[in-house]
Formats: C-alpha cells, structure tokens, sequence
C-alpha cells in the first residue's frame, strides 16, 4: 500500500482482512465444492476480462461470490483490492453476507452510487478543495422550484415525471441543450414538452450549483471527471482496486460505464468480471442498456465468456414456457439469448385462464391462492405480479375479502397514495354538500364521481405516455370502477345509493387493508419484482394494451415488455397462473384480447405472425413473428457436455474454446467445392453454405445422407441440391452432381 487510506476512507474494509484466515478453514478447493461446470469455470476464472452471461434461476450469485471467495483463499486476490457493484442496497448486502460466509471478508461489495460517493468524500479535498457538497436526498423540490422559476404549472405526479426525465439525461450524459433531440432520437415517450423540459432541467443545474449541491447522478458525474483530470488520483485508485465485479451488467448506463472505464484503467491492469442477462433488460427508461454486455467481446477479444443455463429455480414445465416466449422475440439482445435447461423435477404445467371481467378475475385469483394456503403453500412464497401499479386495488380487495394478508411491494397501498387520498377529501366533501354544482346534473353515481376528479384534472381517456402521471391516472379511474361496481351491486340487492355510501364504502375498505403488517401474499408489478422468485406466480391483466403497454409503439419497446413478462414467468418456482379479462367492468363489452406474446404458448392459440398487419406496438411491425421458427431442445458439447446456446457451436456441436476434430483438408476442399458452385450460381458464397456448416461437416465427416441431414444448415433441399457432391468430398473422391437439381437460394442457418 501507499498511503494509508483505509480508517474513513473509500478503500474501508482493509481492516477486516485480518481475520480473513481464521474463515478460510478447508483451503481455496472447498469454495469450489458443490458448483457446476459452468459455475466452477467462472469461479476458477481469475485473470483477465470475465463475461458471464448467466439466465434466470442459473445461479449467478453464487457463481460469482465464490470466483471472489476462490481468487482471495487461493491468494490471487488480495480482499482489500476487490470491488463488486451491484444496483440495489439489498442485492449488495446480500453479496457481502456470502462472502463473509465463504471466509472472503474485507472484500467491498457496494452499490455503483455508494463506491462512487465514498470515493468522491475521500478525494475532493484534495482535487478540488473545500467541503464536499451537500447530497441531495430528494431532487424533486428543487426540480418544482426550477419549473416555479420557468413559469411552468406543475402537478406533483408530474414532477415525478419530470425528474426522472432529468435523471435519464444525466445518466445517458445528454446535456439540457441536446435533450429535445436526444428524446426524438431515442424513441422516446416525453411526459411534457421536450423543450419546457430542457428549460426546467437547466434551471435545475444552474440552481443546484448555486447553492453548492450535488444529486445522486452528479456522484457518478464528478468521481468519474475526477479521475479524468486527475491522473495521479486514478492511479491511486486503481492501484487500490486490481479486480472488478458488475453484477446485472445488461443494466449498466453509459455514466455508470464511464466510472467503470476509469476504475478498471486503460491497458487491461485490472481483471474485470461482468454477469448478465440481455434477457432480462427491462429498465431502458432510466437509461439502461444491454449494449456494453452484448459488446463486451468486442471490446475484450480475449475475454473469457461463459454461459450459465441450468435453471435451479423453475420446474421444466415453467422453464419450457420460458424459453417458448423468447424464442418469438426480435433484436440484438434476442439474438443473444440463452436457451435454459431445468435442473429440477417436473412440477404442473401453468395455467392459462381467460375472465369475462377484471373483478372475476381477480376473485378468482384470491380463490386459488386461499387453496394454495390449504394445501401448505406460505403466504409469503406467493406472488401476484401486474404490468403497472394501477392494477393493485382490485387484487388488494379481493384477498382482503377473504381474509387473505398481502403485502405491496414497490408503491404505497392503493388507498395509501396522495392522489387517492386527496380525492377521498374532495369526494367526503362532495358528499356532506347539501347542493354541489360540481356534481349536480351527474346521470348516477359514477358520473358524480367522474365529475368531483374532473376538477384535479381527471379526463375520461388516458393520458400519453408512461411514468407518474399515468399511474395517477389508474388510481383514480380505480376509484371510478369501483363506484360503478358499487352502484350496481347495491341496485341488484334493492337499495339506494348515493356519494355519501360510497365514501363509506371507500373508507371501509381502506380500513380493512391498513391491518398491521405480517406475512402475506406479495403484491408486485413486473418491475419491482426483478430477483425476486416465489413458489407460486400469479401474472394477471395479460391483455393488449396493457402488455404490451399501449404506450410500447417501437419494435424495442415492444421488446422490453416481452423482457418483462419474462422476468415475470422466470419469478415462479413450481406454480404458473396465466390470466386475463376480456373487459374492465362485469357487464362491459368484451372487447379486450389476450397479449400477444402468448400467441403460440397458450392452448388453441394460433402461431405467432398470424395477426394482420398494422401499426408497431399495436400488432403490427412488432407484433409479427415467424411461425416456422422451429423451437428446438438443448444441445450440449460433445466435448465438455456444456449447454450450447450460440447458432455456431450448436452448429459444430461443441463450445467454440474445446479442442477441434476437424479434417482440415476435407474442410479446404469444401471451400474450394462451394467457390465453385457460387460462381457457377452467381451467388454469395454463404448461400451455398455456410464456414460454420462447412466446419460441421468436415468434423462429423458424414458417411451418408441420413448423417448429412443431421448436421444443422442442411435442409432437405440443400440435402437434395448438393448431398451427393458433399459426400464424395467426404469420401476423398471428386464431386459429383446431384441426379436432382433443384435451385434453394436461401442461405442456411447465420452463424
């Protein structure tokens, strides 16, 4: 070490590495004890660039607390000089409770924003001078004060829309200046004016350097300019830290990635370990992007790339549907999926339901879930999981009603959140009005109800986009529902009803749910539900419009919410339950279909690609699949028996790093035989056939054409067109023509 930089310093938990020793009990090998293949290459794994492209359910924690733990017992690494970042406080925690279990202490395991801002505390003195500016906890105030100064009337759900848009500038390093164009460049769906939004946000900066403050962005924003600027600083640190770790990788943003680049250095000093799951990007509205993990090999062409896809989580049957939903997906980060394979016994295979409406689907929900409570499933090994939090109230009642506990994870209980609060107030003092212009004349109940929200700015439809002033939307169109739902059930059993009874009504539900919390049932929207799992999965409101989200119009929005409905069915365990309503309201038209990524997975569903054509995001450009893509099982090295996931090794049948048989001589024969044929046809090589299925052939060396039309991109017209001319190559004779000649100008499988 150089200076001491350890007591209150950004490099704090040296002092533990003392007592690293008396953890260490059964030597560097027993840490390898217990893994697969595949975990035990990541673990063993210690020098250089590491990609780990892990699926659901495969392990990856383990996989890579136990390289850390394996690298510092064997002595490669020193704990002191190992940073792992992750993206929640709970998942780093989680990280630092098993390395402590697996003798690896000292060792840091923090969030990006947590290393950033103890590094920025310890080294600002000395780069910039003076006391560190104050943090921001919460930027929303200053953010309405910067839309006061703009002249911008701004409600607080839209504030919230407002600073994320300000966050995803920041962490996609877009200045105020370029963030109109930058929104239209990405697709964007801008809750306000693009250019009222830029005013506000460079309102927002100017203040906020004025009073010498910093938001959490900035921690990353100023660590990263530090070590830019100050090269004797960075050497510091990275003499400091020799080995990274970045967990959820596909979830790095391009600031995040900037402070990686400096940690890590240029010249390769630093061994560098990522694990992700291209699959399983689902927070591109931050500014996330699966991009630096797909690219990772280009930018370290000697990287070690291993796949994790023996899923311990999920039964086959759930893995099955798993991989069913992406093998119909589209883009980069499907070219780049992984095929998983259950480890585990075969469990029910999930259930596809179809409601008449959104009440009788959630009742019945509750129903199954007290069964499940019946037969011995924990409430809390139980899940209900939704597109948007809107969706909540309608489950929250329904298991309220049979005594059923919950739990909401990730936004307040329904009757919880300020704006249905605030509209309880306004509805409470409608009702106790002898006479109120604002709802006389309403038609009935629900109309009154309409009318009292009208003047906080409730409209009838929708508005555009995504975020805060969406979900304010849904809560309240929930309180709409419900007094439609109220007034007829109270009509249907010969009673009156007015505001007043359905205020009451709205209070006595929300007493029911305010119980004290215990274990229960757990409420979740796709989102907040990542890494999480359950032994039982409810994924309700499966409809068009709602996933996909009505607001998804690109082909990678689309995606992304086919992501999401994954992350949704890799969260099960053993229990699958598929549902979906056919309209909102019993008694409405039935006018809702189910989503489209169930097209080909649902019983009696028809192929994906038979929808009709129309506008992306509405079962057009997006929404079109192939339907002759044939789902095929794994396939496995036929060298070191791994799980082969990408098209050129399933191709040859082995990873691409296992030693090769290869008749080199047949395969320059091939070569020479298909330049031959391309000229003659007048055509691009690869359309004859491919280098990765030239390779294939010469290393199986097929004797016939049943072994020939084994070998994948080898179709039964290629089998016809060329089978006779390839086996003589193979046989050492010279080429003959087939006796059938049949023009096939497709290209066989990519590599």
């Amino acid at each position: 070490m150089q200076e001491d930089l350890l007591s209150g310093s950004p490099f704090d938990g040296h002092q533990d590495a003392h007592r690293f020793g008396d953890a260490a009990a059964g030597g560097p090998d027993a840490v390898l004890a217990g893994l697969d293949p595949e975990q035990r290459a990541v673990a063993t794994a210690l020098h250089g660039a590491v990609c780990v492209l892990a699926g659901a359910g495969t392990g990856k924690t383990r996989a890579i607390t136990h390289r850390i733990a394996y690298g510092v017992r064997s002595g490669v690494y020193q704990p002191q000089q190992v940073l792992a970042v992750t993206f929640t406080a709970r998942a780093a925690g989680e990280m630092r409770g098993r390395l402590r279990q697996l003798g690896a202490e000292g060792v840091q395991a923090r969030t990006f924003h947590a290393a950033a801002l103890r590094q920025l505390q310890y080294f600002w003195p000395r780069a910039v001078g003076g006391p560190v500016p104050q943090l921001l906890e919460r930027k929303v105030q200053l953010v309405a004060e910067a839309a006061g100064r703009c002249g911008l009337r701004v409600q607080r759900t839209e504030l919230r829309d407002l600073t994320a848009e300000i966050e995803w500038a920041k962490v996609t390093q877009t200045g105020p200046d370029d963030y109109p164009a930058a929104v239209a460049k990405s697709g964007r769906e801008a809750p306000r004016d693009p250019a009222e939004t830029a005013q506000v946000y460079r309102v927002y900066e100017e203040t906020k350097s004025r009073r010498g403050n910093i938001d959490f962005e900035d921690v990353l924003l100023l660590t990263a300019a530090i070590l830019e600027d100050r090269p004797d600083i960075a050497d510091q640190v990275r003499a400091q830290y020799r080995h990274f770790t970045v967990d959820e990788y596909q979830d790095v943003s391009p600031l995040q990635q900037r402070l990686l680049d400096q940690w890590t250095g240029p010249g390769g000093g630093a061994s560098l370990c990522v694990v992700g799951d291209a699959s399983q990007t689902i927070y591109s509205f931050t500014g996330a992007t699966p991009d630096y993990l797909l690219g990772f090999r280009n930018r370290h062409p000697d990287a070690t790339v291993v796949k994790l896809v023996r899923d311990y989580r999920s039964t086959p049957q759930v893995v099955h549907l798993a991989n069913g939903l992406l093998s119909q997906a589209r883009g980069e980060a499907a070219r780049h999926r992984l095929e998983l394979i259950s480890q585990r016994e075969a469990g029910p295979e999930p259930v596809y339901t179809e409601y008449e409406d959104e009440p009788t689907e959630a009742e019945t929900t509750a129903r199954r879930i007290k069964d499940l409570l019946a037969a011995g499933v924990r409430a809390s090994e139980i899940a209900v999981l939704f597109r948007t939090n809107g969706q909540s109230e309608v489950y929250e009642q329904a298991l309220a009603d049979l005594g059923v506990p919950y739990q909401l994870k990730g936004a307040e209980r329904f009757f919880e959140r300020p704006e249905v609060r605030d509209a309880g107030v306004l509805l409470r003092g409608a009702a106790r009005a002898a006479s109120d212009p604002v709802t006389d004349g309403a038609p009935d109940l629900a109309g009154q109800v309409r009318a009292v929200l009208a003047t906080r700015g409730f409209t009838a439809e929708p508005p555009a986009g995504s975020g805060a002033v969406r979900d304010r939307w849904e809560s309240l169109a929930a309180l709409v529902r419900l007094a439609e739902e109220f007034e007829r059930g109270r009509t249907a059993e010969g009673l009156g009803t007015d505001l007043a009874a359905y205020v009451a009504e709205l209070d006595a539900r929300a007493a029911a749910q305010h119980a004290p919390a215990v274990e229960g049932v757990t409420l979740a929207s796709l989102h907040a539900a990542k890494g999480l799992e359950w032994d039982a999965v409810f994924l309700v409101g499966l409809t068009e419009g709602t996933l996909p989200i009505i607001y998804a119009k690109t082909d990678e929005q689309v995606e992304e919410e086919r992501r999401l409905l994954y992350v949704g069915v890799t969260r099960a365990r053993k229990h699958l339950t598929l549902s979906w309503a056919l309209s909102r309201s019993p008694g409405g038209r039935a006018s809702r279909k189910p989503s489209r990524f169930l097209d080909g997975l649902r019983p009696g569903s028809s192929a994906p690609g038979s929808r009709p054509a129309g506008r992306a995001g509405r079962g057009g450009e997006a929404g079109e699949r192939s339907a002759g893509r044939r789902v095929r099982g794994p396939v496995t090295c036929r060298v070191c028996g791994r799980a082969l996931t990408e098209a050129v090794e399933r191709k040859l049948r082995r990873c691409e790093s296992c030693p090769s048989t290869m008749d080199e001589a047949l395969y320059e024969r091939l070569r020479e035989w298909r330049a031959a044929q391309a000229r003659e046809q007048g055509a691009p090589a690869y359309v004859v056939f491919t280098d990765a299925t030239l390779m294939a052939i010469a290393e199986d060396v097929p004797a016939n054409r049943q072994e020939l039309a084994g070998i994948s991109g080898v179709g039964a017209m290629k089998l016809d067109k060329y089978g006779a001319a390839v086996l003589s190559l193979c046989a050492g004779e010279e080429p003959v023509r087939d006796p059938v000649d049949v023009m096939d100008d497709q290209p066989d499988e990519p590599a």
